[in-house]
């Protein structure tokens, strides 16, 4: 038999196999069957090994190149981005107790997290934002969620109304914050990324977590 024979005579050649009677397809014939199982069970040439692993290590690096990884996620109807070397953990939401003689919106209590204490905070409150008529979402199930966030041992729970997940962006992305943008969420706010038709604001982690600690610890 023709090695190239469903080239030739099958169902890519011209037919005249006697063969496609009884199997109607060279995927249902035991030499396309045979020829396949010889084709991966051939040796690798010499030095492909190599290769292949010097150009999957290449791309990941060249990939990597000036690109940064974040957390996307929304408050009331804002989209809001942290590095996602920030965010340690995403859970359920979880039960807030309230602290006694608390100064202000910003601190809502804390909460218990896999056994341990961590303080909870409005991150809308903080920020500034307001409830929209309407809110864009990315998804048409929507999970509330609570972030876990830590910068240099200082660690703090908020929740958000969605939560997108990991996105990886290129830094040309990156665009100047307009003068449109609010005057609290701007004094946050290092840049604008256009993600999925959706202004995304990126969060200045370093004034975050300084002003955080300033004002609540």
């Amino acid at each position: 038999m023709n090695p190239d024979c469903w080239n030739q005579i099958g169902v890519w050649g011209d037919r005249n196999c006697p063969e496609l009677l009884a199997h109607s397809h060279c995927h249902n014939c035991p030499v396309y069957a045979t020829a396949g199982r010889g084709l991966l069970e051939r040796e690798a040439p010499a030095g492909y090994r190599d290769e292949l692993t010097h150009s999957l290590a290449q791309e990941k690096d060249e990939q990597a190149v000036n690109t940064i990884s974040i957390g996307i996620f929304r408050l009331k109807g804002e989209w809001l981005a942290l590095p996602t070397y920030t965010i340690t953990e995403i859970t359920e939401p979880s039960p807030i107790h309230t602290l006694p003689h608390r100064s202000n919106n910003v601190l809502l209590g804390v909460v218990s997290i896999r056994g341990e204490i961590h303080i909870c905070i409005s991150l809308t409150e903080f920020l500034g934002l307001e409830a929209t008529a309407s809110s864009q979402t990315i998804s048409p199930i929507i999970y509330q969620r609570m972030v876990v966030v830590e910068k240099e041992g200082d660690r703090w729970v908020f929740p958000v109304d969605e939560m997108y997940g990991v996105h990886r962006i290129h830094l040309d992305e990156l665009q100047n914050v307009p003068a449109t943008v609010s005057k609290t969420t701007g004094t946050y706010t290092t840049a604008i990324i256009n993600w999925q038709n959706t202004s995304v604001s990126y969060l200045d982690d370093e004034l975050l977590f300084y002003t955080l600690n300033k004002k609540l610890l």
